[in-house]
């Protein structure tokens, strides 16, 4: 804000909050109930499609292995030839767009690591769907389609990957399919990276390029391992449930930045925390997304990691119970069962519900405004108000803003009020007790994530 001060403000009294917010001492159920999904919401989760969900990841495993270092020319085996299967997928969706969507191969050369013995190409497929209102505000969504056998640098044995992963593929190729034809008003990215398994090399790259481009990239899930609720290995299966990893303190952030952070208590949230927030407010009734408050499991670590390098928003999508002996193992019979991640262990039902969450959350992201910026408590004076000041936004059908606030020992939201389209506001209720955050709103009533203040003036 460049130490300007708005010249718009609101001043609520303890009172006025009250009345707008239902009660200051007892959670908002309206608002904790989350929103309905609308017409064209409804309409896009119905189109997705398990059976075309099924073919993809077939036809994914069927190139028997899809290593990073396998081929790139043959026509039927290796990575080179799924490679060039999604990209004539992905056109043949973008041809309903009306020009909308874009598809590229976006191909560099890796030089020599620890799992890349020679330079090697990597290429990411990359389906690119203009917003109609706000195209330079962007969300991101993943899928790895490279896979791997047991020793990491074996490029020779079948690796199918249906699981790990072939589901992810297969969700962003639907996504792409059904809202190709939607105009949404921010763009979406669906694309499926390269070189997951041998270090994020692919999502490293994109996320890069999409920094030197200064890309407002608001949002970024990868679906990895998203393909079957149940683990086949003797427990319950949880077929309603996808696991949704999101970090607290950014990875970006300095060390004086954390500690910052950490010293006005918002180590719970950081942007990737409040999209977590965001898309269990906006699940399916058919889905449970369980947010786990860590960057990743133990040992793994998925594209979005590549992302949250580089300052961006994102979380991983993910199966709520693996089954590691049956991923990344070669293709093997041992006493009459068979081994490796093969399509006979998804469940294309599960997956196109997974479909659905993704859909929810690009959706309603791109549809209402964007999170709000520049977000600061003011922390100068001791007082028992709290004045908090935001930079207004440009959407053309910008509504206003709302006020939230949990107390302290809260993991969600529990109070919101409506401040309407200003720039700051003062409310009588001390910033010593409780979290706050702010969220836009526009006129049809879609609301942003919200955005956690940091301490200022």
């Amino acid at each position: 804000m460049n130490g300007a001060r708005p010249t718009r403000r609101t001043v609520l009294t303890l009172s006025a909050a009250a009345a707008a917010a239902g009660s200051l001492t007892a959670p908002n159920t309206a608002h904790a109930a989350g929103p309905r999904p609308g017409p064209d919401l409804r309409s896009i989760l119905r189109e997705i499609d398990p059976k075309r969900i099924e073919t993809s990841v077939r036809r994914l495993a069927a190139f028997g292995t899809r290593h990073t270092l396998s081929s790139q020319t043959d026509s039927v085996r290796g990575i080179g030839a799924a490679r060039d299967w999604i990209f004539e997928r992905l056109q043949d969706y973008a041809a309903t767009s009306e020009g909308r969507m874009t598809v590229e191969l976006q191909s560099f050369v890796q030089p020599v690591s620890p799992r890349i013995p020679a330079p090697t190409t990597i290429t990411n497929v990359i389906a690119t769907l203009r917003g109609s209102v706000t195209p330079e505000r962007i969300y991101v969504v993943t899928g790895h389609y490279d896979s791997r056998a047991s020793d990491v640098l074996d490029a020779v044995s079948d690796a199918p990957g249906a699981d790990d992963d072939a589901s992810g593929v297969a969700v962003i190729m639907e996504l792409a399919r059904v809202l190709a034809t939607r105009k949404p008003e921010a763009t979406l990215v669906f694309a499926a990276v390269a070189g997951e398994e041998q270090g994020l090399y692919g999502s490293d790259h994109m996320a890069q390029r999409y920094k030197d481009a200064g890309a407002d990239i608001q949002a970024m899930f990868s679906n990895d391992i998203v393909g079957t609720g149940d683990a086949h290995d003797g427990t319950r299966p949880d077929k309603r449930t996808v696991r949704l990893f999101v970090e607290g303190v950014p990875t970006s952030e300095t060390a004086a930045q954390a500690n910052t952070r950490r010293s006005v208590g918002g180590e719970n949230d950081g942007p990737s925390r409040q999209l977590g927030r965001f898309v269990k407010e906006v699940e399916p009734d058919d889905m449970n997304v369980r947010v786990v408050w860590r960057r990743d499991r133990y040992l793994r670590g998925s594209d979005h990691i590549s992302f949250l390098l580089r300052g961006y928003p994102a979380a991983r999508f993910t199966e709520p119970r693996e089954n590691f002996a049956h991923e990344h193992q070669d293709v093997r019979v041992e006493d009459g069962v068979q081994y490796g991640d093969l399509v006979e262990f998804c469940d294309f039902g599960y997956i196109a519900r997974v479909a659905r969450v993704n859909a929810a959350t690009l959706w309603s992201l791109a549809q209402a405004p964007g999170t709000p910026r520049g977000v600061v408590i003011d922390t100068t004076q001791l007082t028992n108000e709290t004045t908090l000041r935001w930079q207004l936004g440009t959407e053309p059908d910008l509504a206003g803003y709302e006020v939230l606030w949990r107390e302290t020992t809260a993991p969600d939201w529990q109070h919101v009020v409506g401040v309407g389209k200003v720039a700051a506001v003062t409310i009588d209720l001390s910033k010593d007790n409780v979290f706050f955050g702010v969220r836009a709103v526009d006129t049809a009533g879609n609301r942003s994530p919200a955005a956690a203040p940091q301490p200022g003036s």
